[in-house]
C-alpha cells in the first residue's frame, strides 16, 4: 500500500494538538467536547435515530480528508466526493438507511492510505472500536494528528526554497523600506563610519594612546589600519561591535539595525567590564602579596569569587563598589599570607594596596587600560 513519505520522527510533533489542561479554559473546553459527544450518542440511540450531528461530523471528515490530498490525486479526490456526498448522505439519513459503521470503515481505510507510518498503530486501534460514537471521536482525534503531519511535511518541503530566497526577499523589503524612509539608518551609518575611521586613522594619529578605542583598533589583524586601502566590511563590523562594548548607556544614537540585540550587547559589555575590573584587582593584589600566595589555586579562586560578587554593581556605584572590594581583598591577602606563614603587609603597603585598588574606578587607570587591551585582543579575528 502506498504511503505518503512524511518526514517526521516517531512520537514527535512540531505542532501540538489540543490537550485540555487544568486551567479554567481547558476544563471548560473539555466539558463542551464531552457534552457534544454525549449528545451525539443520544441522537444515534433515539428511535428513530437522529443523524443531524452525525451528518455534520461526516461533512467535516470529508473536508479534512480532501485537505490531506496532494494536488495530483484527482482520482482519489473524486472517489471521496462521491462516497461522502453530503446530499446523498442526507437522503439516506432521512430514509433511515445511513450506515454509519460502513462509512466509518471506509474512512478508516482512507486514513490508513493517507497517513504517515507513525499513525498506523493509532488507526489499527480505531479498527477495533465497535461503539460508533467512540469510533467517530477517535477518527477526529487521529485526523487532527494527520493534519499536523501534513503541516510539518509542507513546512519541511518548502524550507529549502524559503532558505534559498529569504535573503533576497529580506534585502528587497529592506530596500523598499529605505526608499520610503531615507533617514531610517542614520545612527547605523554614524556607527559604521566611526568604526571605519577608528581603523584607518585612530592608531596612526595616536599610536601610544592608552585609550581602549585606540587599543581595539590597533588590535586588528596586521595591516588593517596601516595602509591606504579602505578597511574591509568585516573589519569595520568587527571594530563597530567592539565599540558597542564601550557604548555610553546615555547615548541615544544606538544603531537601528541592532535595537533588538541591545540588551544582549549591554549584558556582554557588562561582562567584559567586570572581567577587566576582576583581572585588574588580581594583578594589583598579586603585585603586593607576591608569587607564593598566588600559587595557591584555592586562594586565587576565593579571591575571584569574592571580587566577582562585589563588582556586580560596579557600573552604577563604582566608588562604593571598589571601596568594598579593596577592603575585602586586603583582608583576604593579609589572612592568606598569615595562614601560609609569610610576612604580612605593613601598614604602609596595606594603605598603598587599598589606594591602588580604589584607583581602578578611574577609566584612565593604567592597569585597567592594559587589562582592557588584553581583553579585547582575545576578540580579534584570526588573520589569514
Amino acid at each position: 500500500m502506498w504511503k505518503r513519505p512524511f518526514c517526521l520522527q516517531t512520537g514527535k510533533r512540531a505542532i501540538c494538538s489540543f490537550n485540555p489542561s487544568y486551567s479554567v479554559e481547558g476544563r471548560f473546553a473539555e466539558a463542551m467536547y464531552n457534552a457534544f459527544w454525549n449528545h451525539l450518542k443520544e441522537q444515534l440511540l433515539s428511535t428513530p435515530p437522529d443523524f443531524t450531528c452525525a451528518l455534520e461530523l461526516l461533512k467535516d471528515v470529508k473536508e479534512t480528508l480532501l485537505s490531506l490530498l496532494l494536488p495530483w490525486q484527482n482520482r482519489l479526490r473524486n472517489e471521496i466526493e462521491e462516497a461522502l456526498d453530503t446530499d446523498l448522505l442526507k437522503q439516506e439519513a432521512e430514509h433511515g438507511a445511513l450506515d454509519v459503521p460502513h462509512l466509518s470503515n471506509y474512512i478508516l481505510n482512507l486514513m490508513a492510505l493517507l497517513c504517515a507510518p507513525v499513525r498506523d498503530e493509532a488507526i489499527q486501534k480505531l479498527e477495533t472500536i465497535r461503539d460508533p460514537v467512540q469510533l467517530l471521536r477517535g477518527i477526529f482525534r487521529v485526523l487532527g494528528l494527520m493534519k499536523m503531519d501534513m503541516v510539518n511535511y509542507t513546512i519541511q518541503s518548502f524550507r529549502p526554497y524559503l532558505q534559498e530566497h529569504s535573503i533576497q526577499y529580506e534585502q528587497a523589503k529592506f530596500q523598499e523600506l529605505l526608499d520610503k524612509q531615507p533617514n531610517l539608518l542614520d545612527y547605523t551609518t554614524k556607527w559604521l563610519t566611526k568604526a571605519a575611521t577608528d581603523i584607518t586613522t585612530l592608531c596612526l594619529s595616536s599610536p601610544d594612546s592608552p585609550s581602549s578605542s585606540c587599543s581595539m583598533a590597533c588590535s586588528l589583524p596586521s595591516g588593517a589600519g596601516n595602509n591606504s586601502e579602505p578597511p574591509s566590511p568585516t573589519m569595520v563590523l568587527y571594530q563597530g561591535y567592539l565599540n558597542l562594548l564601550l557604548w555610553d548607556l546615555e547615548n541615544v544614537e544606538f544603531p537601528e539595525t541592532l535595537l533588538m540585540d541591545r540588551i544582549r550587547l549591554q549584558e556582554l559589555a557588562f561582562q567584559l567590564h567586570q572581567l577587566t575590573v576582576l583581572a585588574s584587582v588580581l594583578l594589583v593584589a598579586r603585585s603586593f602579596s607576591g608569587e607564593v600566595l598566588f600559587r595557591s589555586p584555592e586562594f586565587v579562586d576565593r579571591l575571584k569569587c569574592i571580587t566577582k560578587a562585589l563588582t556586580e554593581e560596579f557600573i552604577s556605584r563604582p566608588e562604593e563598589t571598589m571601596l568594598s572590594v579593596s577592603e575585602q581583598v586586603s583582608q583576604e591577602v593579609h589572612q592568606g599570607l598569615k595562614d601560609m606563614g609569610l610576612t604580612t603587609l605593613s601598614t604602609e603597603n596595606t594603605a598603598s594596596l587599598l589606594g591602588q585598588l580604589q584607583n581602578i574606578t578611574k577609566k584612565e587607570n593604567c592597569i585597567r587600560s592594559i587589562v582592557g587591551v588584553s581583553a579585547t585582543l582575545s576578540w580579534r579575528p584570526h588573520s589569514h
